[in-house]
């Protein structure tokens, strides 16, 4: 214990704040190149006669290639320097993300989004572990907060940009973008981070299998599993017909459509700050509940909306991005506190991938649902999305509930 309770001031040390910036960049292109998949939905369709069933199951692609490899390494994830896995699976997503912008055909296109996601899903879950490792719970809300920035970020900057010179040059053009600027990080990371070794300290005698059997079969850990798929799947329902709602139903311009997530990212990179303080002085559990509550009524009017002004449109995607990121936060920080820290990068690796494979899941369950008769049609049963995410959002309240209560008998027995 003393190991953790060590460094409690409420200042975070040079090299702290240097390791908070590379993974909250790390992070940013990672969830860059994932989250562009959204905004560049409605050009791809268009560009390569995609139905939606056919793009839902684009996104699935990386989504469960990044949970079925988050499950494979999560055996391995703590027997080796931090360092090195984050290393060696970057630059395997650097190579995936470079595929996405060489692909010409669809088949071509699922391929290179298959390796980009079994690289890139295992990246957070090392994140979260060197997180857990170098943060005592008492800092790991603001360093979330931070973390959770790289989501902003990717909104403000790289959604925006992307969209830009995707209009000018090609849907393939951001994927190349990524790929230079992930090459920088990835040499940063290699210069400068210093090896996370001190989960190795700790005697772990179980052979890889052992231990992923051993992270599953405790039934707190299941809990928090759990918790975590159900919030994913909630997220990721609604998340890759954004763009064409907005274009096909709601009547804004492929020019708009950048407006939009340069607003709603600016709101969330100042927020996200503020929330990630609010967990570590106020309750987790009420701060998830409050955004939770906030995003259900925001969800169950946006999906019926039919044309109205730019302005509304643009306020009404604040306060979703706003509320989805109000609670990821507390509920990752929560979640953080439950693996003992010889299980973190097991644990880790198994929710992150679980977080994935929800989140595709609900892409491929949202591509069903979802249906355009032609290019240029409106989305149908984009509503039916609605409630279903509703629904789960009552769900995920129950779980981080008991995640919550877990988490606190586990500090008020010094554990």
């Amino acid at each position: 214990m003393q190991t953790e309770t060590k460094h409690h001031s409420d200042k975070f040390s040079a090299y702290q704040i240097l390791v908070i910036f590379l993974l909250a960049i790390t992070q940013f292109t990672v969830v860059l190149d994932f989250m562009v998949m959204s905004p560049l939905g409605d050009m791809l369709m268009k560009s390569m006669n995609l139905k939606t069933s056919q793009f839902g199951m684009a996104v699935s692609a990386y989504a469960f290639s990044a949970g079925i490899s988050g499950l494979l390494t999560a055996g391995f994830a703590d027997k080796f320097d931090r360092k090195k896995l984050l290393l060696f699976f970057y630059i395997g997503f650097i190579i995936g993300t470079l595929c996405c912008g060489l692909a010409h055909s669809y088949y071509f296109l699922i391929t290179a989004r298959i390796i980009t996601g079994l690289f890139g899903g295992v990246i957070g879950s090392i994140s979260m572990a060197i997180v857990a490792d170098l943060f005592p719970i008492q800092k790991r809300g603001r360093v979330m907060g931070f973390m959770q920035m790289g989501f902003g970020a990717s909104q403000v900057l790289g959604i925006p940009i992307s969209l830009y010179i995707a209009n000018a040059w090609g849907w393939q053009t951001p994927f190349l973008m990524i790929v230079v600027l992930a090459s920088i990080v990835w040499l940063i990371v290699l210069i400068k981070l210093k090896p996370v070794t001190k989960h190795l300290d700790e005697k772990n005698e179980k052979n890889a299998i052992m231990h992923l059997w051993h992270t599953i079969a405790q039934k707190h850990y299941r809990i928090g599993f759990l918790s975590t798929a159900i919030l994913s799947i909630g997220g990721f329902m609604m998340m890759p017909w954004g763009s064409a709602f907005a274009i096909n139903n709601l009547h804004i311009t492929q020019q708009q459509l950048p407006i939009i997530f340069i607003v709603s990212g600016v709101s969330s990179l100042f927020t996200m700050p503020l929330i990630g303080r609010l967990s570590d002085t106020i309750d987790k559990f009420k701060i998830f509940s409050i955004a939770s509550i906030v995003m259900i009524i925001m969800v169950l009017i946006y999906t019926n909306l039919t044309p109205v002004p730019f302005a509304v449109i643009i306020l009404f995607n604040i306060f979703f991005m706003v509320s989805m990121m109000s609670r990821m936060v507390p509920a990752m920080a929560l979640t953080s506190g439950l693996p003992k820290m010889h299980d973190r990068g097991a644990f880790m690796s198994i929710n992150s991938s679980l977080q994935q494979i929800a989140g595709g899941v609900a892409a491929a369950v949202g591509g069903m649902i979802v249906v355009q008769k032609d290019k240029y049609s409106p989305l149908e049963h984009y509503n039916t999305l609605g409630i279903l995410i509703a629904i789960l959002s009552v769900i995920s309240i129950l779980m981080v509930y008991r995640v919550s209560k877990m988490v606190k008998q586990r500090k008020a027995m010094g554990l």
